[in-house]
């Protein structure tokens, strides 16, 4: 009942293979959580707030840790390729479950070009003419998706090549960030904490720059194991944990980041400039040029080119599983959920996702720019981790969960808050451009349902999904962060906790029975990925 079977795929045709370790999705979370944003994070972070950027990370922190709980539990129940957008399938239906998912790939479609970006901006130091006046040249954009192709190849071989390449990648990459925490400890300065002021742009600032300065869009990375679930070898058990070891290793260093970078940044440049007034085209790399460590910048540069790659090469894997999962939800044409032969991925799905991955460096030509649209969509489709949690508690409780949360009845809606606020922060137009995107999406869904007739319950199971979206787009629109300021600071941010608690308690009691929370109810594995 509410749960079409559209997409399952007879046990005679190939599957995906069972190969990735607790390490390897580990370091699948943590490459998408240290990408570009441990590269400019810390810089546009303090060009909003200050250094009272520290507080945005510790709630971005809060925010995403919260997120990881929950979506811990769902996967130690439900290891599924593509999990965010099999989990909204389970608890309300196909109707919610396009809407999370189509936001969740409009992020995870977008970021691979942003990240082939920041590679070209930093590349541009030995290659001139890849990068100028802060966006792609023509030539830096032919480069940048040759670099996409390539790592698209990889992906192609196979979850074993990508997971091989990957984790030694990203250990190879995570030694610069950490010594460069070390190094500009040694030019550390107490008193550039108070030249300007600790936090000169005040609360408003810190709420700025948890959204648009990569604050959020740093963090966000932890899905990458969620969506690679489907081809863990103990998913119940490895890939909760691979979230939360990611969550933990990445939070530290992106404080110690923060703090070191403000701490060490010359005072008189603070002095001349203000924070806002600082302009470094690479902030780290630049600031241990001026410190005189130039060795250390030239590890930066070498692994600016590095961490953003494989951040890349992450996304191209993760992106077209949620396209995969759309289709085993039953509303994406049945190619999407073809699986190659030999290599045993997604194949049609990962060449589909190519082509729409080129299209966002058009639109967005610069870093900053294409962060705020990122954050707010993919942020957008993580709303429904503690809906549908919380919704599973009650329609599958007798459900296996290697993870449990205590005092889920708190944590659910808290998160959930946090979430829309972090939407709402992105600002006025990019809330109108995901709306705008979402509404072309969902045309084409209101056709196929048409056709495929999906039941009246499962359209209601998601209108508070949609009455939302369309509160949080208005509400950005009337607001103080980059709308017409009809509602003014901090009556706005208060209208959107109010109106985000609301939403929360609506969508868990629009949770239906379907199909699979029932055999999750018996702990059935049958509506895990084919072959399992």
């Amino acid at each position: 009942m509410g749960m079409s079977n559209a997409g399952t795929t007879a046990p005679s045709k190939p599957s995906l293979r069972r190969e990735m370790s607790y390490l390897d999705l580990t370091m699948a979370s943590l490459s998408g959580i240290v990408g570009s944003g441990w590269l400019f994070g810390a810089y546009y972070a303090t060009s909003d707030a200050g250094p009272a950027a520290i507080f945005a990370w510790l709630f971005g922190a809060i925010a995403i840790g919260l997120m990881a709980f929950l979506y811990a539990e769902l996967t130690g129940m439900l290891p599924a390729a593509g999990g965010v957008a099999r989990y909204p399938n389970v608890s309300h239906g196909r109707v919610t479950s396009f809407i999370i998912a189509w936001c969740a790939y409009l992020g995870g479609a977008a970021t691979p070009p942003i990240e082939a970006e920041a590679v070209m901006q930093y590349s541009s130091r030995y290659v001139p003419g890849l990068y100028a006046n802060h966006s792609l040249t023509g030539r830096g954009f032919l480069v940048a998706i040759v670099l996409v192709i390539v790592l698209f190849l990889i992906n192609y071989y196979g979850i074993k090549a990508f997971a091989w390449i990957n984790t030694r990648l990203t250990l190879l990459k995570l030694t610069v960030p950490w010594l460069t925490v070390i190094v500009l400890a040694f030019f550390f300065k107490g008193r550039n904490f108070t030249i300007e002021g600790f936090a000169p742009h005040g609360l408003s600032g810190i709420m700025t720059a948890i959204s648009t300065a990569g604050v959020i869009f740093a963090l966000l990375g932890f899905r990458q194991a969620i969506d690679l679930a489907g081809e863990a070898r103990r998913g119940h058990r490895d890939v909760p944990r691979a979230i939360l070891t990611a969550i933990g290793v990445a939070t530290l260093l992106y404080f110690g980041l923060q703090i070191t970078f403000v701490g060490a940044v010359p005072t008189s440049l603070i002095q001349a400039h203000g924070w806002a007034g600082l302009k470094f085209t690479s902030p780290l790399a630049n600031t241990a040029m001026i410190l005189g460590a130039g060795w250390l910048a030239t590890l930066l540069f070498a692994d600016a080119i590095v961490s953003p790659g494989a951040d890349t090469l992450v996304y191209l894997a993760t992106a077209p599983r949620i396209l995969y999962a759309m289709q085993r939800n039953g509303y994406m044409p049945k190619s999407f959920g073809r699986i190659h032969k030999q290599h045993r991925v997604p194949f049609v799905a990962l060449l589909v996702n190519l082509l729409i991955g080129m299209v966002f460096l058009v639109p967005f030509p610069s870093w900053q720019h294409m962060v705020g649209f990122i954050s707010s969509a993919v942020v957008l489709s993580y709303l429904i981790g503690p809906v549908s949690a919380s919704v599973l508690r009650r329609t599958a409780p007798d459900a296996a969960r290697t993870f449990r949360v205590r005092g889920i009845k708190l944590w659910a809606p808290l998160a959930y808050i946090f979430a829309g606020l972090v939407v709402y922060w992105s600002g006025w137009p990019t809330d109108g451009y995901v709306l705008l995107i979402l509404c072309i999406g969902f045309i084409f869904f209101a056709i196929h349902a048409v056709r495929s007739r999906i039941p009246a319950e499962e359209w209601r199971a998601a209108i508070w999904m949609m009455a939302y979206v369309v509160f949080l787009t208005l509400v950005s629109f009337l607001g103080s962060f980059g709308g017409i300021k009809a509602i003014v600071y901090p009556w706005d941010v208060l209208i959107v906790v109010v109106g985000s608690l609301i939403a929360f308690y609506w969508g868990v009691a629009s949770g239906i029975p379907t199909t699979e929370s029932m055999q999750l109810n018996d702990r059935s594995i049958a509506v895990q990925e084919e072959g399992n």
